[in-house]
């Protein structure tokens, strides 16, 4: 097991250690010298950190590459407020030296629960056409094994291993409670919608040592994916009708909500249109929940570039003034009537 984590970094800072991590992403960058250095994305389970080699690279730069694990002397420090790793010393680790628990962050969930969570969910359905299609899914052994275990992003949200499941238990509970207050909503479309809206990316990502697209997954996408795994199980479901299978479909390719970020069709339906904001709010609660846990120290936290924005943790804030702020009394009552028995008066 190693000695540092990416998420002990504040309690190492301005110091040398010595750790070995995945090498999600390399870069050679240019000096104003005009040598160069070597700019490193390293990562392991708790998280990623940059890393910058300034000195004697020329070696370093030819035997390191992307889901390369390596092990790294150097010295942690801030820059632009942000912890970074000044290396001093690097090599590429043999497989014999390597531990792969160390490096993919996981679910801290129990995925068993987490699944039957899924089958609870779907046991209640009234359709039976999506009622059968869902199971059809649920018991294909392969697939639930990879929906198990898949991450539901690269790095945007649940990036880690049990983060499509995390992701569809969590966004399963926010549409039931929400399909609750909508009578207009069709309550198992809806749900067999969030099941689906994501299951091609068991094979659109690759997780073995990071986080990464398979061919397939670069040159179809999740969503094309999913639609040949739908067309595929739904011939296994006797009369299933064709416009039910266009609402499906519909709810799959429309899902990202926008043409810019990738859905062919905009939500034309409510079932839709609310899948789409759910999974949505989920997604960007997620990776709030991940940047917090990854700067936990200061109140304002640095920018969140799928966000958009720097982020407050109100969580923070909140338990500063609870514990600053007396419940039943001012502090001036409490003034007086520490001064009134001082005095002797009741």
């Amino acid at each position: 097991m190693k000695d540092f984590y990416v998420k002990d970094a504040s309690a190492y800072e301005n110091q040398v250690i010595t750790s070995s991590f995945i090498v999600s992403g390399k870069q050679v960058k240019p000096k104003k010298s005009g040598d160069h250095f070597l700019a490193l994305t390293l990562s392991d389970r708790t998280g990623q950190i940059d890393a910058k080699m300034w000195d004697n690279v020329t070696e370093a730069i030819g035997c390191v590459e992307q889901d390369d694990i390596i092990k790294v002397r150097g010295l942690v420090n801030k820059y632009n407020n942000r912890f970074q790793i000044t290396i001093h010393k690097l090599r590429r680790l043999d497989e014999t030296e390597v531990d792969y628990a160390d490096y993919l962050p996981k679910t801290t969930k129990n995925v068993d629960e987490l699944w039957q969570t899924v089958g609870a969910f779907v046991a209640s359905f009234q359709d039976p056409h999506l009622k059968a299609l869902v199971e059809a899914f649920m018991a294909d052994a392969e697939i639930a094994q990879a929906y198990r275990s898949a991450p539901a992003a690269k790095s945007m949200h649940h990036a880690f291993i049990g983060g499509l499941l995390d992701h569809v238990v969590s966004l399963l509970t926010v549409c039931d409670l929400a399909a609750r207050n909508y009578p207009q909503i069709n309550r198992d479309l809806l749900l067999t919608g969030a099941f689906l809206h994501d299951i091609g990316k068991i094979y659109e990502l690759s997780y073995s040592r990071s986080f990464s697209y398979t061919t397939r997954g670069q040159l179809l996408g999740h969503m094309i994916i999913e639609l040949e795994m739908l067309h595929k199980k739904i011939a296994l479901v006797p009369g299933f009708p064709e416009e039910l299978k266009v609402l499906v479909e519909h709810l799959i390719i429309s899902h990202h909500g926008e043409y810019e970020f990738g859905s062919p069709k905009l939500p034309m339906f409510p079932e839709a249109l609310m899948l789409h904001y759910l999974d949505d709010l989920d997604s960007k609660m997620e990776s709030m929940r991940a940047h917090f846990e990854r700067d936990s120290e200061a109140e304002w936290s640095g920018y969140n570039s799928s966000l958009g924005c720097t982020l407050l943790n109100s969580e923070k804030v909140l338990a500063k003034l609870a514990g600053a702020t007396p419940s039943t009394e001012s502090t001036a009552e409490l003034e007086v009537n520490e001064m009134k028995v001082a005095a002797g008066d009741p």
